[in-house]
């Protein structure tokens, strides 16, 4: 098995594509899932404030023995922690945590698009932490493009990454055009739709998807590693999450075979259009505020 595909990014900071998400992960089964994934071979992990399981990440990562500089690590601020002091000590809280002094991708976890002054306090600081060396590189997270056309109107750095739900149900292709043409980078949440398949519904979940099942066939893989190298194919970064040692493995097996040009553009057509995550522009601290603990 090749190793894990690299994508520079608009700082020159170089990101493993593949990385290992934490979202959902309960706390106290957080340190073996990602120690599961850095003994797979993962290194990036991606988690966030919100998610009240940077601990458990931090532990992990100290207890696997692997060289600080070879794991990336990503974590997001959330709303509640917006405005330009808020969001530095957000940055303290989340490092204190994960137990490091740099961490390498700083997002912004959603827009605030009834207070998007607050917003551009958050991001001004992301540049601040950036500028004093304590991350390597910011971005944000869930940003549709008139949030960026916003913040890009306002930013002195340009967002290194957006990461989106993205899968073959839900593409946001439009959303990630305009991403490349000012120099942000994809990186996909949800990126198997793992979202269609515990959402409920009336539609089929993309793992039981027949074109994708034909696909896999076809290489002698699965659904969710088909799906993982259509992302890295089309030149995004993907975060895939399990807390089974089998599927964070399987999720990893990727860099083995290659999908056609036909084959992508088969997974291109299945987009439905209909997202499976909250609608941002519906984000509001009332709705969705919560205090992000200092331990």
């Amino acid at each position: 098995m090749s190793s894990n595909k690299r994508l520079t990014l608009n700082n020159g900071v170089e990101m493993p594509a593949l990385g290992f998400g934490v979202f959902q992960t309960p706390p106290a089964e957080t340190a073996e899932a990602v120690s599961a994934a850095l003994s797979t071979g993962y290194r990036l992990i991606d988690t966030a404030a919100a998610y009240g399981n940077e601990r458990g990440v931090g532990d992990a990562i100290q207890a696997a023995g692997v060289a600080r500089d070879e794991v990336f690590i990503e974590s997001k601020v959330w709303i509640s922690d917006y405005g330009y002091d808020q969001t530095l000590h957000a940055f303290d809280k989340s490092a204190r945590k994960l137990g490091v002094e740099v961490i390498d991708l700083f997002l912004l976890h959603q827009p605030l698009p009834g207070e998007f002054a607050k917003t551009v306090d958050a991001y001004r600081a992301l540049e601040k932490l950036l500028a004093d060396g304590k991350v390597r590189a910011i971005g944000v997270s869930n940003f549709m493009r008139p949030h960026l056309e916003a913040l890009l109107s306002e930013a002195t750095v340009v967002p290194a990454v957006n990461q989106i739900e993205v899968h073959p149900y839900f593409t946001q292709a439009e959303l990630q055009a305009f991403g490349a043409e000012h120099g942000i980078l994809t990186q996909a949440w949800s990126p198997i739709g793992g979202i269609t398949s515990y959402r409920g519904g009336e539609t089929t979940s993309t793992f039981e998807d027949p074109e994708i099942l034909a696909i896999a066939e076809a290489h002698g893989k699965t659904a969710a590693q088909v799906m993982l190298r259509w992302h890295l194919q089309e030149g995004r970064a993907a975060i895939p999450k399990s807390v089974k040692p089998a599927r964070i493995a399987e999720n990893f097996d990727v860099f083995d075979f290659e999908l056609t040009a036909d084959q992508l553009a088969r997974i291109d057509a299945l987009n439905t259009g209909v997202r499976g995550g909250p609608e941002p522009e519906a984000i509001t601290l009332e709705s969705f505020g919560r205090d992000i603990p200092e331990e």
